[in-house]
């Protein structure tokens, strides 16, 4: 149950989102309660994907799925999803009205995506909704309901949109032999392993030059790490340097993040 959740993703969303609750003067209780609205509604994305793509899992022979593993039923999945649906919307909504929509948002993206977005050229689309609005929610939490601002949430969005497109790249030729044709599928590995490079950088700059005054030592110090490793990211679909490119991205996304939760900090 807990690999249907796609563990690592899941964790790493509600790490950030917990971290930037810290960050952004939430409070600790409301930070703890953010953290479980986050991995409930995380956990019934993983799961429903698992669910809803166990036939296709199967036609491919997908060893890496609990479902084709015989570890965990579909319908077990189902289950599961539907009461973490619920316990997202229980938690999400205590934090008030405008984060438990926003955090809902970001659940609602994810269902989206799993029940049929994922088949077209705006797959794209709920991954930069959601990731947009993961930031605006979590700020919201914080006593007074702030209104994250711009840079934070155009921030969210880019990442977000860099990690669909390098999410779904090792999956390419499974997908494609399923029928799915989202917009990586479309665009091809060397195409979207550019605009997932582009997205990341974007995203340095917005966090860099978005936040009034003028740009911090760490800011500087980012762009200047983000350039050799967007160079190296844009490489990723090619294969001879997919292996190295892998890490660039993953320094990328960490800087980026780094960037995000400092952002938070600005806030209080």
């Amino acid at each position: 149950m807990a690999l249907a959740t796609h563990l690592g993703p899941t964790l790493a969303v509600t790490t950030v989102a917990a971290l930037l609750a810290v960050t952004a003067d939430v409070g600790s209780g409301r930070a703890v309660l953010v953290a479980v609205a986050v991995l409930a509604g995380q956990a019934s994305i993983g799961w429903s994907n698992d669910w809803l793509d166990a036939d296709r899992d199967a036609a491919v022979a997908r060893a890496d799925k609990p479902t084709v593993q015989g570890l965990v039923t579909p319908a077990r999945l189902r289950a599961a999803a539907l009461v973490a649906v619920v316990l997202a919307v229980v938690t999400s909504l205590a934090l008030g009205p405008a984060p438990g929509v926003l955090l809902l948002g970001v659940v609602a993206g994810g269902w989206a995506y799993n029940a049929g977005l994922k088949r077209t050229a705006a797959s794209l689309l709920p991954y930069l909704v959601a990731f947009g609005l993961l930031p605006a929610g979590v700020v919201a939490a914080a006593p007074g309901t702030p209104v994250a601002p711009w840079w934070l949430v155009t921030a969210g969005a880019l990442l977000g949109g860099a990690a669909h497109l390098a999410n779904v790249a090792p999956d390419l030729e499974d997908d494609a032999a399923t029928g799915v044709r989202g917009l990586p599928h479309r665009l091809g590995a060397t195409v979207s392993a550019l605009v997932a490079a582009g997205l990341l950088g974007a995203a340095s700059l917005v966090l860099v030059l978005g936040p009034a005054g003028p740009p911090t030592v760490l800011g500087w110090a980012a762009l200047v790490v983000a350039v050799p490793a967007l160079v190296v990211a844009a490489l990723a679909g090619t294969e001879r340097f997919r292996a190295a490119a892998f890490p660039a991205v993953m320094l990328l996304t960490v800087v980026d993040v780094v960037l995000l939760l400092v952002g938070g900090s600005v806030l209080q």
